[in-house]
């Protein structure tokens, strides 16, 4: 449940430094990551980010490229 829920965030982070740099630029001074706008701004422009380059949603992805064996190994473990 954790892996998906960091996959999630991070596929959503992406998407929204692809789509709106200048938001994301505010956020980063107001929550005090820097001071600088301009320089935030600037480096999330520079970033190579492609809209529609991850084209599955998340759910799609955690899916296709989980291995699931650890765990279900794991919790086989646990209940004896």
């Amino acid at each position: 449940m954790a892996t998906k829920r960091v996959l999630r965030a991070v596929l959503k982070a992406a998407d929204l430094c692809a789509t709106a740099p200048a938001r994301v630029a505010r956020r980063l001074v107001d929550r005090s990551f820097t001071d600088r706008y301009g320089d935030a701004l600037q480096m999330l422009n520079d970033l190579p980010y492609e809209a529609g380059m991850i084209k599955p949603d998340p759910k799609r992805i955690i899916a296709d490229s989980t291995d699931w064996r650890f765990l279900n190994e794991l919790k086989r473990e646990l209940k004896a």
